[in-house]
C-alpha cells in the first residue's frame, strides 16, 4: 500500500497562492490515479482535481482555471497549485491515490489510500 504525506498548507490572504505537495511512498507512484480532495468546515469531502497515469487532468468546476493539478513520477510528487485564493477554498486538503481503472476518479470512494491532510485557511 502507498503512503502519503501532504506538505505545503498554510493561512493566505484572499487573491494569493500556495502549492500543496504529496509525497508517496511504498509502491511505485507512476501506477496510481491521483487526487486532490478538500473538506470544508461542516462539510463533505469534494473533490478538487485528479491527474492520471499519463497526466491527463481534470478539475472541480469550482477550481477550474485557478487550480493546476502535476505530477513529478521521478519525486514521487503530486503538486496542487493553487492561485487567486477565495475564502470559500478554506478547507483541509487531502491527496489521495487509486490503483483502479475505467472510474471517473472524483468519488472518495475511487482511492484506497489517503494522506494526513493540510489545512488551508483563506482570509478576507
Amino acid at each position: 500500500q502507498v503512503q502519503l504525506v501532504e506538505s505545503g498548507g498554510g493561512l493566505v490572504q484572499s487573491g494569493g497562492s500556495l502549492r500543496l505537495s504529496c509525497a508517496a511512498s511504498g509502491r511505485t507512484f507512476s501506477t496510481y490515479v491521483m487526487g486532490w480532495f478538500r473538506q470544508p468546515p461542516g462539510k463533505e469531502r469534494e473533490f478538487v482535481a485528479r491527474i492520471s497515469r499519463i497526466s491527463v487532468t481534470d478539475y472541480a468546476d469550482s477550481v477550474k482555471g485557478r487550480f493546476t493539478i502535476s505530477r513529478d513520477n521521478a519525486k514521487s510528487t503530486v503538486y496542487l497549485q493553487m492561485s487567486s485564493l477565495k475564502p470559500e477554498d478554506t478547507a483541509i486538503y487531502y491527496c489521495a491515490a487509486s490503483e483502479r481503472r475505467g472510474l471517473s476518479f472524483q468519488s472518495p470512494h475511487d482511492y484506497s489510500a489517503w494522506g494526513q491532510g493540510a489545512q488551508v485557511t483563506v482570509s478576507s
